[in-house]
């Protein structure tokens, strides 16, 4: 399926678990009225709307952490089980802790009910959701013929990849070949005809073609300036496979600037929206958290001052967003010359890059205890309130760690750093240097605000449990 589409079916998994949900919610509460139980029960109308809504919108959040709505095309009913359990188990949860936090009293066998038929309902529409495109597709959309100009391995993998989403309407009406014919037709599931490009006009006159992909070298786009031009003329859309840096790992995208478009390879992630979103999430959560943390903040300056000589806040520059340099914020947790001392101890260190030495001896006794559970992290909140930093995000680096880094490694600096990460949920200072680079990676190629939250929500039993810290 093309990304545009997988994106629409999204929208249209997530509006479904809309409706299901509240569906479940309206049959569990009718179902509890007409259960002839000692506690009478029903809700007002404003409870019943605030609950609704809740609920509804717990389902979705749910299903966007848990990337359910990425899976459904599959249909794998082990996956569908699983996701669909979880994500009701966690949206009762939910409305059990809203239960609490907003004093109500809510019916335990209604609650039971809701879980049961939201789970339900949910399952049996994931497990026929596939069938029920296709069919939604083939009777009240029109059937989409595709072209392929090209005959190499390249244009035969997009071929292979085009019968796969046959469900949705997609037809392969045959293969233009680039250059001299020299076979009739290309076997795949199916065999298709090919025909040599100077025929695509007499093609276009006398059969429907909605669509052309060209998959050819890209020295060859040039000369096929015409051709472009015919289905311009024509009406018909065409796209081309922009696959010729096969190890290229970046996003692609078309923009404009002024009347010149701009083919952009984006090796992180370039949402304005999402990105936006994401500092906004960052501004708040972090704001809450200072005003919060605050008198705790200044008990614990003025014990690490009262233990050990040197200043309660330890600042050091560090690398952030693009290499942008900033003052970088901890509480102090080792004694006051330890940078001067970093030479001696280096030959202790379990890593060849960002420095980690076990049982640290610069280390304070409270500074030991702050660094066990990311205490001494707190004041980053101000540089996460400043810009600096997210909440989720690669660690930030000293420069002369970054000056060291091999190619691949600086990509890393293409998203501003955070107090937390993927690497903190695999055992935080334990993580070998090449594991937590890569896990970087990984983190910046599948970001997205559920991945953030997911990330947020398992770091703190790790933080709480204090394992994996040094």
């Amino acid at each position: 399926m093309f990304s545009r589409q997988h994106r629409k079916a999204r929208v249209l998994f997530g509006l479904s678990d809309v409706l299901l949900t509240a569906l479940a919610f309206e049959a569990a509460y009718q179902t509890r009225l007409l259960l002839h139980l000692d506690r009478v029960f029903f809700l007002i109308v404003p409870i019943k709307a605030l609950l609704l809504g809740f609920s509804l919108a717990m389902w979705v959040i749910i299903g966007l952490w848990l990337g359910v709505y990425d899976k459904l095309d599959s249909g794998d009913p082990r996956v569908v089980l699983r996701d669909s359990s979880r994500q009701c188990g966690y949206g009762i949860i939910c409305l059990v802790i809203f239960e609490y936090l907003m004093r109500l009293d809510l019916s335990r066998p209604f609650m039971a009910l809701f879980g049961a038929y939201s789970w339900v309902l949910l399952l049996v529409f994931r497990l026929t959701a596939g069938r029920l495109v296709g069919v939604v597709r083939r009777e009240f959309g029109a059937t989409h013929h595709v072209m392929l100009v090209g005959l190499g391995e390249r244009a035969q993998r997009l071929g292979e990849a085009l019968e796969r989403s046959t469900r949705y309407g997609i037809r392969i009406q045959g293969f233009l070949a680039d250059g001299p014919v020299a076979v009739s037709e290309i076997r795949l599931a199916a065999a298709y005809p090919v025909f040599p490009l100077a025929d695509l006009p007499a093609l276009l006159r006398r059969q429907v073609i909605d669509e052309i992909i060209f998959v050819v070298d890209s020295g060859k786009l040039p000369a096929l300036e015409e051709v472009f031009l015919l289905c311009a003329e024509e009406g018909v859309r065409t796209r081309i496979a922009v696959d010729f840096f096969p190890h290229l790992n970046s996003e692609m995208y078309l923009e404009r600037l002024a009347f010149t478009p701009l083919l952009t390879f984006s090796p992180a992630p370039h949402d304005e929206i999402r990105l936006l979103a994401k500092r906004a999430i960052d501004v708040l959560a972090a704001g809450a958290a200072l005003v919060v943390l605050t008198p705790l903040m200044l008990l614990i300056a003025l014990a690490v001052r009262l233990t050990s000589r040197g200043p309660a806040i330890f600042r050091q520059e560090r690398c952030g967003l693009n290499g942008r340099r900033f003052v970088f914020y901890k509480f102090r947790s080792m004694c006051e010359n330890a940078e001067a001392m970093r030479a001696t101890i280096a030959h202790m260190s379990v890593r060849s890059l960002a420095m980690k030495v076990p049982d640290d001896p610069r280390l304070t006794a409270l500074g030991r205890y702050l660094r066990r559970f990311s205490i001494d992290e707190w004041p980053q909140l101000w540089n996460v309130l400043k810009g600096d930093m997210s909440l989720v995000g690669p660690r930030p680096a000293v420069p002369e760690e970054v000056d060291q880094y091999q190619r691949w490694q600086r990509r890393r600096l293409r998203m501003r750093p955070g107090l937390t990460c993927l690497w903190a949920l695999a055992g935080r200072d334990s993580v070998d240097f090449e594991t937590w680079m890569k896990m970087d990676m990984q983190y910046i190629d599948n970001w997205s605000l559920g991945l953030d939250w997911k990330i947020l929500l398992l770091t703190i039993p790790k933080v709480l449990s204090g394992r994996g810290a040094h």
